[in-house]
Parts: C-alpha cells; sequence; structure tokens
C-alpha cells in the first residue's frame, strides 16, 4: 500500500482569489492542445489555416466547460438540480462529465464548422488527437482531489484516500490518466501523423476512449447516489460509453469502406 500524497486543492491563493489544481488542469489540457494544434495547423490536410486555430480553441474551451457541467447535471445529479437548480453554477464544488463535454465539444465545432465553412468530421479528425491531453489533465486534477477513487483491493500500489474509509483502494483516477490519456494519446497521435480516410481519427477515437472507461468502470466505485444501475455491475460511465464504442466502429467501417471504394 502506497500513502497518499495529500495535496491542497488550492494551488493559489490571493486573498478571497483561490485557484484550484483542477481549474489549472483545464488550462493545462487546453494550452497543450493548442500548442500541438499549433504544429499541425498549417499541414495541407488541415481543415483550418493559422489564423482560425484561436478561435477553434476557444470554440472547444467553451464547449467542454459547459457541456461538461451540464453533462454531469443531467447524467449524474439531475434530482440534485431539480432539488436545488442553482447548483448547476456551483462549479467550484466540483461536478465535470467526459461525455457531457464531448456533446458540447461537438455542439461547438458544429457551429465553427457553419461559420469557417468546413466539415463537422474534418475538424472533430484535426482535434481528436489533442483530446487526451486534456483528459489526462483532469485525471491528475481528481487524484489531487482524492475524489472518483476505485474499489477496494490489496495490490501494493493501492492507496487509502482521504474520504474514502480505512480500506485501500485501486487508484482508478491514473488508471483512467494512463488509459484514456496517454495510450490514448499515443494511438491517435501515431496514426493521425499520416494522411487517413476521412472520419477514421474520429472513429478511432472514440472506439477507444469507449473501451478504456469501460474498462476502468470495472475497478472505480460507482457514484454512490447512482450505484450500479443493472446487473449488480453495469454503471452509468459504462452505459454511456457503449454508445461510443458503437459510434467508433461505424465510423471506421464507413471511413474505408469509402477509401475502398473511391
Amino acid at each position: 500500500m502506497l500513502t497518499f500524497p495529500v495535496i491542497d486543492p488550492v494551488a493559489i491563493s490571493l486573498g478571497p482569489i483561490k485557484i484550484h489544481w483542477y481549474g489549472l488542469m483545464y488550462l493545462i489540457g487546453i494550452a497543450g492542445a493548442w500548442y500541438l494544434l499549433s504544429k499541425r495547423v498549417n499541414n495541407p490536410h488541415s481543415p483550418i489555416k493559422g489564423e482560425a486555430l484561436e478561435d477553434l480553441i476557444f470554440y472547444a474551451a467553451m464547449g467542454v466547460i459547459l457541456g461538461g457541467r451540464f453533462g454531469y447535471v443531467l447524467f449524474y445529479n439531475f434530482n440534485h438540480f431539480l432539488a436545488d437548480p442553482v447548483m448547476l453554477f456551483k462549479v467550484w464544488q466540483g461536478g465535470m462529465s467526459f461525455h457531457g463535454g464531448l456533446i458540447g465539444v461537438m455542439t461547438a465545432m458544429w457551429i465553427f464548422a457553419k461559420k469557417h465553412q468546413c466539415t463537422l468530421l474534418a475538424l472533430t479528425d484535426f482535434i481528436a488527437p489533442v483530446v487526451p491531453i486534456g483528459l489526462f489533465a483532469g485525471r491528475i486534477g481528481n487524484f489531487i482531489n482524492a475524489e472518483l477513487w476505485g474499489k477496494p483491493t490489496d495490490v501494493y500500489w493501492a492507496f487509502v484516500f482521504p474520504g474514502g474509509g480505512p480500506l485501500a483502494r485501486h487508484p482508478s483516477q491514473l488508471y483512467e490518466a494512463a488509459l484514456e490519456g496517454v495510450a490514448l494519446f499515443l494511438i491517435l497521435w501515431v496514426y493521425s501523423s499520416k494522411p487517413r480516410p476521412a472520419m477514421a481519427v474520429s472513429g478511432l477515437f472514440a472506439l477507444f476512449y469507449g473501451l478504456f472507461r469501460f474498462i476502468v468502470e470495472f475497478y472505480r466505485v460507482p457514484d454512490a447516489h447512482l450505484g450500479y444501475l443493472a446487473l449488480d455491475w453495469l454503471t452509468m460511465g459504462q452505459i454511456l460509453s457503449i454508445p461510443l464504442i458503437v459510434i467508433g466502429v461505424v465510423l471506421l467501417g464507413l471511413a474505408y469502406r469509402q477509401k475502398s471504394a473511391s
């Protein structure tokens, strides 16, 4: 068993202004995505030109933040919202959903595509390889906050989390950081380094994110107010990941069928 590295969730405190590590992780994810996309934006296959990149990043960031918060409330805490609608705006209390953030980003990309006269899937193919940077940073933020911990275990790398009782638990946040962040980034970055059929990069992202999230949910404690939704093991995270896996397979199939027909 490892000792949990207790870290103050407030990274910077300037009088009444408090900047949390979790918020900084979002900035790190956005900055990392911006930097890497700037290396590819002038590629002949890029759907946008360099001067539009700042606009794209702004749209994506708004999609992540707004969609992530609305998704958390809708998928994970709707009853609390009905009892206290103001909780939607209490972002300092935590609560963001990847699946909601994905919907938010897709909506933002659709608006951006209309404005800049490019296709939605061309944009998602372009940004998909850098999304894992934000996923990695967000899971590290979860670990620092000692939230979303895993099930009890006796593996030697387990932690006793503050608020998680006396039992050692899987550091499921780090599992997700490794799979949804590092592994997914390497897969997508290498795969997208060469021209691929339209929709293929987006499909690969959806497929592998869905698979990785589905697997890690077996080691993660489900939200207490939701618990298991079916079969004594199926969680909300898994239910939301199944459509992603299906979409990923469909997009990859369409991408390569289109390529073979051309």
